[in-house]
């Protein structure tokens, strides 16, 4: 993969990370959550999941900002 199509996967699995945090907050509000908002939860994980297996395999796992912050401060 090219850096490029790696930064593309990033940004795609932070952009859904955001959707499934606001996701959760709907659910958690919700006094009776529908069974739909459980499924489209549910989408959005699988997609991070496959956004980070791909990444993965690409060779170039997903590492939150924060854990680069430390790994590069280790250096």
């Amino acid at each position: 993969m090219t850096p490029e199509e790696i930064k593309e996967l990033n940004a795609a699995r932070e952009s859904l990370v955001k959707r499934r945090s606001e996701m959760a907050r709907h659910v958690a509000e919700a006094p009776l959550p529908s069974v739909e908002m459980a499924e489209e939860l549910t989408k959005v994980l699988v997609a991070i999941e496959t956004l980070d297996r791909a990444l993965n395999e690409a060779g170039h796992p997903y590492m939150s900002q924060g854990m680069v912050d430390q790994w590069q401060a280790g250096d």
